[in-house]
């Protein structure tokens, strides 16, 4: 009997370092762990010191030298840079170094790929990577093109770049129009939880952060959790009760990276924007990560890039219970700070005290006697708001509580 089975690439990570070299070592750690996500297998690793990043060939000439050695030590299937290639760089590596080149981007789109589930979520990665393919096509371009008139133009019709350029072209004017579908569908689900008063908070952060726990573990849900890189790309919206009775809904969104392609960015949009659209934030951070601080300045640039402004944001310090020494934790962007084990389930009781807190401000205080012939609008507060003391007199009964601001001229 012949077992079968698919080889694991075996990938050498590159990286040009124009800053810092402990700052590219941190990137090529985290591009390791993306290449191990996707299912490959780093066998070595490169760091070129330079001003600026070569713009034939990403790294020196004495350095791809090195590289080809290396690669040919190793046996390595192909390379992985640390930064997104453009086309004249990828056609250059692959003449010097005769194997497969792939970039940080191509990683990450194909990962994205991977897990991606839902219709929207298939859509939005395949509009990605044909874009990312769309600027990768290389040739002679419109000069080769036979589709006009005149000397040069007659015989076998165009070229197979301009097919290319052509079915990728109606390709994604296609799924476009899907996407454009969804979005309405996802703008009318949007519309009809704004009738429902109640209020939403987004959880984003840091891939890896420990967002899909957290919601896993406040709300029950069964949102698929993972100690790997996106783990989950589509988002999920579950109801979290809180202490006092009071509702809220919880919105578990893609996580960021630094570096994250502008195509990504640009194709998962309407799906980043129910951070946009949300009342609240949640900032998710892994606090047993050395690179804390950094991953949530990655965070707050891709809010800040999608127009998510002017929000309340609680920073939910993740993984105290991973945690290996007493780390400073400070956030000047947030509202409030809390630390918490999504796992463990310690510290939850102080950030739902926080998130309640929070809601009680976005609400009206209402104290009045309702005539029993009134007692209706007793209901909407129950449903919709709080009710604090309740008493039943003579007259009516008497109610002090809290209510959305768009509901308090109805029960006023």
């Amino acid at each position: 009997m012949i077992e079968t089975g698919k080889k694991q690439e075996k990938v050498i990570l590159v990286a040009a370092a124009t800053e810092e070299i402990e700052k590219a070592e941190r990137s090529l750690d985290e591009l390791g762990e993306l290449v191990k996500t996707a299912g490959a297998e780093v066998c070595g690793r490169m760091i070129q010191a330079r001003d600026t990043i070569h713009t034939g060939t990403y790294i020196g000439s004495g350095k791809l030298d090195e590289l080809k050695w290396l690669v040919w030590e190793k046996e390595a299937d192909g390379i992985v840079c640390d930064d997104e290639l453009s086309p004249v760089q990828l056609k250059n590596l692959e003449e010097a170094l005769d194997c497969k080149i792939m970039d940080r981007t191509l990683v990450i789109l194909d990962i994205f790929a991977a897990r991606a589930s839902t219709k929207e979520g298939k859509i939005q990665v395949e509009l990605a990577q044909l874009k990312y393919r769309q600027s990768r096509l290389t040739g002679l371009g419109k000069s080769l093109s036979r589709l006009g008139g005149g000397i040069g133009t007659r015989g076998p019709g165009e070229k197979k770049l301009e097919m290319d350029r052509r079915l990728i072209k109606n390709r994604i004017a296609q799924l476009n129009r899907e996407l454009a579908d969804v979005r309405r569908h996802r703008e009318i689900t949007r519309e009809k939880r704004s009738q429902n008063h109640i209020p939403v908070c987004a959880l984003v952060g840091y891939t890896n952060a420990g967002k899909s726990t957290l919601l896993n573990t406040l709300t029950g849900a069964s949102v698929l959790e993972e100690d790997q890189l996106f783990a989950t790309l589509d988002p999920t919206t579950r109801m979290l009760i809180l202490p006092g009775n009071q509702k809220i809904l919880l919105t578990d969104t893609v996580g960021f990276i630094s570096k994250l392609p502008h195509n990504l960015i640009e194709a998962f949009r309407s799906t980043l924007e129910e951070a946009k659209y949300a009342d609240m934030i949640l900032h998710v951070a892994d606090l047993s990560n050395p690179q804390m601080e950094e991953q949530m300045h990655v965070t707050y640039e891709t809010l800040r890039e999608l127009g998510v402004l002017n929000k309340t944001v609680i920073t939910v310090f993740n993984k105290c219970d991973k945690a290996s020494e007493e780390i400073l934790i400070r956030d000047f962007q947030a509202d409030a700070k809390v630390i918490v084990s999504a796992k463990t389930g310690e510290g939850l009781d102080r950030l739902q005290a926080l998130l309640e807190d929070w809601v009680r401000e976005q609400r009206m205080e209402i104290k009045r006697l309702y005539p029993y012939t009134e007692a209706g609008k007793i209901q909407l507060i129950r449903a919709y708001g709080e009710v604090c003391k309740e008493e039943y007199q003579e007259e009516g009964i008497y109610i002090e509580g809290f209510v959305p601001s768009e509901l308090y001229t109805k029960v006023n």
